[in-house]
């Protein structure tokens, strides 16, 4: 735990959703654990985001108090309300971006700071193809760094930095905190299993593209004797993935497990060869660094933001240029064991360098003091 602090602040993260949400993942999962450091470091956190089914309006967990209100649009009235309201006291406010902000400068002046995970170009066509997708990419890539100009920024890898420095928003005022895991891991690593298996870890939704995953393995499935592929999370999305495993011939050779927890999920990874991360946009992969921490190397597209710097490419996993060359990089190091093994030895060693320590720690300093 960390030591607590003199200089206690009162501070309120404006985010989208929870870890709790049906559709939590990475970015929620960073968010809380700086919350969670900064209330043990003694602040006031309160955590602001949309309400859903599976929590109550109001908790208070691990120090941090929740207040859920609103939905997929109507959170981000609720926050600059807030701000208006109970919360104008606030001393410092972190606007999470995911995709569209708060906009919280149109309600206040001092204390901001706007947290950005990646820029959202290819997903808004995506998610929302056509005029919506357009209007969408419009207030984040126009309007957004124009209303958010004189306001620090904090994202979590230069491969966002450097996309956020197209849309106009200078590199000196961007401060990059990575993602972190548990270091060292609470679980000892179980043995692997003995006939291959790989795997997808995160959100079921459009942009991760775990279709990919599932054509790599029709393509395997004669070449690799016993090839197997577990899918590990839930989202909208779920549905439509089921289905095409069914029309790519493998629901055979393919698990949906869901959510899971923690222990599962590591317990899954223990037993996989390889971790596909089929993405098209990453601000850093935080589920990457969780498989390298159980000695799991990771593929992942080279054009797909963060993913080429929670990768070495050729050490701890392998960055490959399009769907064809996901599967003959998949192919070769299920049959490579010695390259296989020696990226997992290597990733499990570089996962010691990425604790939360450090990265909370660096958060709480750019929070406090905007740089």
């Amino acid at each position: 735990m960390p030591a607590p602090t003199a200089d206690r602040r009162r501070i309120c993260l404006l985010m989208w959703r929870d870890t709790d949400h049906p559709d939590g993942g990475g970015s929620e999962v960073y968010v809380e654990h700086m919350a969670r450091w900064l209330a043990a470091r003694g602040h006031d956190v309160t955590v602001v985001c949309a309400a859903h089914a599976a929590a109550p309006a109001d908790e208070l967990r691990d120090g941090v108090r929740f207040r859920r209100r609103g939905g997929r649009l109507t959170v981000y009235l609720h926050g600059l309300a807030y701000l208006l309201g109970r919360g104008r006291r606030t001393d410092v406010v972190v606007d999470v971006a995911n995709g569209v902000p708060f906009f919280t400068p149109l309600v206040r002046r001092r204390g901001l700071r706007t947290l950005v995970h990646h820029v959202h170009r290819e997903q808004w066509q995506i998610i929302f193809p056509g005029l919506r997708g357009s209007i969408g990419w419009w207030i984040e890539s126009r309007v957004a760094p124009v209303v958010y100009r004189r306001v620090p920024y904090m994202t979590v890898s230069e491969a966002s930095r450097a996309d956020l420095g197209r849309l106009g928003v200078a590199p000196e005022r961007i401060r990059i905190v990575h993602n972190g895991i548990d270091v060292p891991h609470p679980s000892a690593l179980r043995a692997r299993s003995a006939t291959p298996r790989v795997c997808v870890l995160g959100r079921l939704v459009p942009h991760k593209q775990v279709e990919h995953a599932l054509e790599t393995v029709a393509s395997l499935r004669h070449a690799i004797p016993d090839l197997r592929l577990d899918v590990v999370g839930d989202g909208w999305w779920s549905a439509p993935l089921r289905d095409a495993a069914e029309r790519a011939g493998v629901d055979d050779l393919v698990t949906f497990h869901g959510h899971v927890s923690d222990r599962e999920r590591d317990a899954l990874l223990d037993s996989a060869w390889l971790l596909l991360v089929p993405s098209v946009k990453e601000g850093w992969g935080i589920v990457i660094m969780e498989a390298a921490a159980r000695g799991v190397p990771a593929l992942a597209y080279a054009h797909a933001g963060g993913v080429t710097e929670a990768i070495v490419d050729g050490e701890t996993g392998v960055l490959v240029a399009d769907r064809p060359a996901l599967t003959a990089e998949t192919a070769r190091l299920l049959t490579d064991t010695e390259a296989r093994l020696a990226m997992g030895k290597a990733a499990r060693e570089r996962a010691q360098d990425f604790g939360w320590t450090a990265s909370c720690a660096a958060f709480e300093r750019w929070v406090l003091q905007g740089e």
